[in-house]
């Protein structure tokens, strides 16, 4: 997983990654960001901010069995589709060499538009030139090869939340309640009065809808692109 922000893997992908886990798939996380841009009491410092975001991200991964997190630690808001994170996100996939890389579109939704923040579209930008070619070049960034890290070729890049040009999707009925569990641990980000668990349950419940999974289903969905 290649996000750019602490919380955008749980709101798209948290239930899949339950799931996945659940079946024994290791899952990993990548974290451009660490969201100190985020929140809005003007009384909390952005390094206290960052902090905090860091110890609920742990956590709300914790709730879908993740462990294995990698920070790197660019500022949120100000990221952009550049040649050092092309190498910083080649890097971690040369250290995890995953079968599959789930992260945000690069593609502008005009009519979502908060989906699109321009953090989700360097970042989606960036994760497909790290999985091609980057990563799988030998020659590409060898600083990389310094540190001892080889080539490694991803098989797929699924891109989540795609809407109507959703080619997979995921019931993650059974492990919704862990979804709302790591979206609670985001407590910085979320409003006293927003009724977290309606709101996941309408748009999985959506989802599910749009794939035919009948009533009382929750999806979430991806498009999925072979990148062998």
């Amino acid at each position: 997983m290649v996000v750019a922000h602490p919380d955008d893997v749980d709101f798209g992908a948290a239930g899949s990654v339950a799931t996945w886990v659940h079946a024994g798939i290791r899952v990993s996380y990548c974290l451009v960001t660490d969201g100190d841009a985020g929140g809005s009491d003007l009384g909390v410092s952005r390094p206290d901010m960052a902090a905090t975001r860091r110890i609920e991200q742990a956590a709300a991964a914790a709730a879908v069995g993740v462990s294995e997190l990698h920070w790197l630690g660019y500022p949120d808001g100000r990221v952009t589709m550049s040649l050092d994170l092309r190498r910083d996100i080649a890097r971690v996939i040369r250290q995890v060499r995953p079968d599959r890389v789930v992260t945000q579109s690069p593609e502008r939704n005009f009519e979502r538009i908060h989906v699109s923040h321009p953090d989700h579209l360097a970042t989606g930008e960036a994760t497909l030139c790290a999985v091609y070619p980057d990563a799988r070049n030998p020659f590409a960034h060898p600083e990389l090869a310094a540190e001892g890290l080889g080539p490694h070729s991803v098989g797929e890049v699924w891109l989540m939340g795609p809407g109507p040009e959703a080619t997979v999707t995921i019931d993650i009925t059974s492990r919704l309640e862990a979804k709302v569990a790591a979206l609670r641990c985001h407590a910085s980000q979320l409003s006293p009065e927003l009724d977290l668990d309606g709101m996941i349950r309408e748009w999985t419940g959506a989802t599910a809808a749009a794939a035919g999974l009948g009533p009382g289903r929750f999806a979430e969905s991806f498009r999925a692109l072979d990148t062998r």
